[in-house]
């Protein structure tokens, strides 16, 4: 499986659209990327652009229309309210830190059980993908087992590796980014 990060690859291009598909908003960045590059609006797709974007196979169209609708999103989250990027991340950090600390206090273990839970069965799958291949003689149960390790996968990943691993180096780099963006736009990092 693959670790690339698309999100953060997808932010060197459309900042705003890939900050908002990991919080409020995210509905409406899933709709903006894929009518940008031609795609019908799902969560899949979004991901399938947002890859196609970070390794530079878009059309010159199709990088228009993501710049287009990158600028149009801007205007749209900051009339909701959202005037920066660190806005939304703050809002992703509250959130990740809100169901931290709940855990924590009602010492709930209801995350862990699933962390588990999905590690088991993603490598699990992938263990009897390995051993024993895709059936071939069955299209519908090989076509099950493909969807339960995408799925799973992108559960691992986004899930328990986000929720106990990734998310806070992440929006730490972000926002140290965003700081150096904001003092060089100000002029203070001259």
């Amino acid at each position: 499986m693959s670790s690339f990060d698309w999100k953060g690859a997808l932010g060197k291009v459309a900042p705003w659209l890939a900050t908002t598909l990991g919080g409020p908003g995210a509905g409406l960045a899933v709709e903006a990327l894929c009518r940008a590059t031609g795609l019908e609006p799902s969560p899949e797709n979004a991901r399938k652009a947002a890859e196609m974007a970070a390794a530079g196979s878009l059309t010159g169209e199709q990088f228009l229309a993501l710049q287009k609708a990158e600028a149009e999103h801007m205007e749209r989250m900051q009339a909701m309210g959202y005037k920066q990027l660190a806005d939304l991340e703050e809002i992703a950090f509250r959130d990740r830190d809100s169901a931290r600390n709940r855990e924590i206090q009602v010492r709930d273990h209801t995350n862990q059980i699933l962390a588990y839970a999905i590690t088991a069965g993603f490598f699990g799958t992938l263990g009897y993908i390995l051993n024993f291949g895709l059936p071939q003689q069955n299209e519908a149960a090989k076509n099950v087992l493909l969807m339960l390790v995408g799925s799973l996968g992108t559960a691992w990943t986004t899930g328990v590796v986000g929720y106990y691993f990734g998310s806070s180096s992440g929006s730490d780099r972000k926002t140290d980014l965003i700081g150096r963006l904001r003092d060089d736009a100000s002029g203070e990092g001259r």
